[in-house]
């Protein structure tokens, strides 16, 4: 079991009522702004960490994200995110380099669950981050079980899985990259159970200290200029979609780095 202490629910009610709204009748700049923003960061991932091999991947991302600016359809953006996503995770196994090359051999994105130690370090980290979103929203006044992008459901934090598709390549998979690059994981840090791979207690809290030192790297926000965390940039994007929400700032931009 998990959860949160909570006081009174925020009084933007404003806030919430415009959500509301927005996720009955159509919110497709916003879809758009989430999805172009994963790709973006994505494609930054790539040229940074996969030389000349991932060259013709950064190129296609980079269309895909120009493409995805234009969308407002939300099956037409999951369409360009699924291509996306495949064009990037047939490299992502090209960026590690770790000393283990057996144990963290990758080939596709797989989960529930995860098959291999790669993917368990992913939806570990992914995890983390949609925690971090929901907090985020809720200090922003947002609702986060009620999407924009993600469909909404039972259980699911659909507005924090939105919040956090440009942050997944800046600090899910980055963390990841660290962890397995550095020698920080082994193969002594998973157990395998069933179909599945699962951290050990020694290897989850080895991830954990990983992501809070990379929540914790500074970055200058590309919207506002000054320098901030990457926590702090994450709070920043849910209280500028909650302003973008009741009008009082122009369309929301997600957070990409160069």
């Amino acid at each position: 079991m998990s959860g949160f202490a909570s006081g009174m629910p925020s009084k933007t009610v404003l806030v919430r009522m415009r959500q509301h709204r927005a996720a009955a009748i159509g919110a497709g700049e916003f879809a758009s702004a989430f999805v172009a923003g994963k790709l973006r960061n994505q494609r930054t991932l790539l040229r940074r960490h996969g030389g000349t091999g991932a060259r013709d991947a950064v190129a296609q991302i980079g269309r895909l994200a120009r493409t995805a600016e234009e969308e407002r359809d939300p099956a037409s953006l999951l369409g360009i995110e699924g291509t996306g996503a495949r064009l990037y995770f047939e490299r992502f196994g090209g960026l590690l380099r770790g000393r283990e090359a057996a144990t963290f051999a990758f080939e596709e994105r797989n989960r529930r669950p995860p098959r291999d130690p790669v993917n368990a370090l992913l939806s570990f980290v992914y995890a983390m981050l949609v925690k971090d979103a929901v907090t985020a929203l809720l200090a922003a006044g947002l609702d986060p079980y009620i999407g924009l992008y993600h469909r909404s459901g039972f259980g699911r934090p659909a507005l924090a899985l939105d919040l956090i598709e440009e942050m997944r390549p800046l600090v899910g998979d980055s963390t990841v990259l660290m962890l397995i690059n550095n020698g920080e994981v082994s193969g002594g840090d998973f157990v395998t159970r069933a179909a599945g791979v699962a951290l050990t207690t020694a290897g989850r809290r080895k991830v954990i200290a990983a992501y809070e030192r990379r929540v914790r790297t500074e970055l200058r926000h590309p919207l506002f200029g000054y320098r901030t965390s990457y926590r702090r940039a994450l709070e920043t994007q849910a209280r500028l979609l909650a302003a973008v929400l009741v009008g009082s700032a122009p369309p929301y931009r997600s957070l990409t780095t160069r």
